[in-house]
């Protein structure tokens, strides 16, 4: 495992001049993979290319602790005719959310706080929170919620937030754009206020459901962040950069891309493969936004984020360092919904457009091998970002995989099933 572990290492160090370390992989057969049918990824893959439904993506799989697949495919800028490399640098969106709940739970492991604490402990401003209230009529009013949402709330999306972008509630969209945390013209961009003007606004706009009671996917881990800024007294930037980033060896990890990697940038194509529009605007990742989102602000690399999850799958540890737990891992991803409900979406729903899956504490989790519409064994745990992005991790099978695209918009969903079902067909064992 070891050697495993240190074949993970090279593979994902970057050179003077970002270019990847040419080190041997482990071929997919000695851990029952085929290579055979692995090649289909790249003939699928390349199919969608040509058709112009995305520009390019790179693959990265590993098994039993050891890399059998890493592939660039297609364009990094298709407008410019630009390759893809295997170094490009994606807008993560919502992948950062698991980011920011490691290093919450990083926290909860110090006992600097505890997943029953009310959010109000650290953030005063949430003590006396708001909650939507339609009537029979359909008149909506406010009233002070039940109870005051906790830690734990915002870890699973239950705290009673939603996004301005997903919400169908006139009031809470307004509300949210007057607060500057939501903009109908660029997807998930609460980055140009400060952590003081995101806590007001969050604060002082309403919740749409009682905390506890339902599943509603939302900024609840940006608030997490802010959570864990009060707490560490650390940007969160900074906290993730010293806590997960730099020790991992995540070294194109961040909040912001550097200017002289600015030509790694992976861009989506101009106009949306579905509609013929004009494509989605993405977050300007070149700039340096007055707050961290803890919810969807980082950029990666998919060899940065396969070490991220190679470090889940061995239970938190990677290279003889822990950073996690193993009964906090497995915390993280276990069910943490049981029969509550969800909206307007499950889990599932949100990231592939199919069932059968829970959330835990900042992954969604599989509960069963049935379900859901595509294959995967219980206990597998995964999400995306809103550009395309894509991972999951199965303890079962001893896989990770990571997906980086930048596919904005409604196709993201097709495309993650279909590597998810690519993947499957090329296991033996």
């Amino acid at each position: 495992m070891k050697a495993a572990l240190r074949l993970l290492v090279a593979t994902s160090l970057v050179l003077a001049g970002h270019a990847f370390a040419e080190v041997p992989t482990a071929k997919p057969e000695t851990v029952d993979v085929s290579s055979d049918r692995l090649s289909r990824i790249r003939m699928v893959l390349q199919k969608e290319i040509d058709a112009d439904r995305m520009p390019g993506a790179v693959v990265m799989i590993a098994r039993r602790g050891q890399l059998i697949y890493s592939e660039a495919i297609g364009f990094q800028d298709k407008a410019a005719g630009k390759p893809m490399t295997k170094d490009a640098i994606f807008r993560i969106y919502s992948m950062t959310k698991p980011l920011s709940s490691v290093a919450a739970m990083m926290l909860v492991e110090e006992g600097r706080m505890q997943l029953t604490d009310p959010v109000a402990k650290f953030l005063p401003q949430f003590a006396k929170m708001e909650v939507l209230v339609t009537d029979k009529d359909g008149k909506t009013t406010r009233e002070i919620a039940k109870r005051q949402m906790t830690i734990h709330d915002l870890f699973r999306h239950t705290a009673g937030f939603s996004y301005g972008e997903f919400s169908n509630v006139a009031e809470l969209k307004a509300a949210y754009a007057d607060a500057k945390l939501y903009r109908p013209d660029i997807t998930a961009e609460s980055r140009m206020i400060t952590p003081e003007q995101f806590v007001a606004g969050i604060a002082k706009a309403p919740l749409v459901h009682e905390p506890g009671t339902t599943w509603e996917y939302s900024m609840s881990v940006d608030v997490l962040g802010r959570v864990v800024e009060a707490i560490s007294g650390q940007r969160l930037s900074a906290f993730l950069d010293e806590r997960l980033f730099r020790p991992l060896n995540m070294v194109d990890t961040g909040f912001k891309v550097p200017e002289a990697q600015w030509s790694r940038i992976a861009e989506p194509l101009p106009k949306n493969p579905l509609t013929g529009g004009p494509n989605d605007v993405m977050l300007d990742v070149k700039i340096d936004p007055l707050n961290d989102s803890g919810g969807g602000g980082a950029v990666s690399t998919a060899a940065d984020y396969l070490r991220f999850c190679q470090m889940m799958l061995n239970g938190g540890t990677l290279d003889e360092r822990r950073f996690l737990s193993p009964t906090s891992v497995k915390l993280m991803t276990s069910d943490h919904l049981g029969n509550r409900a969800a909206s307007p979406l499950t889990p599932g729903g949100v990231l592939m457009g199919v069932d059968g899956y829970t959330f835990g504490l900042g992954f969604m989790v599989r509960q069963g091998p049935g379900l859901a519409g595509v294959p995967g064994s219980e206990g597998e745990y995964m999400w995306g970002g809103a550009g395309g992005t894509f991972f999951w991790i199965d303890p079962k099978e001893q896989l990770a995989v990571v997906y980086m695209a930048q596919t904005p918009g409604a196709i993201r969903q097709y495309h993650r099933r279909m590597i998810k079902a690519l993947v499957a067909q090329a296991l033996e064992n």
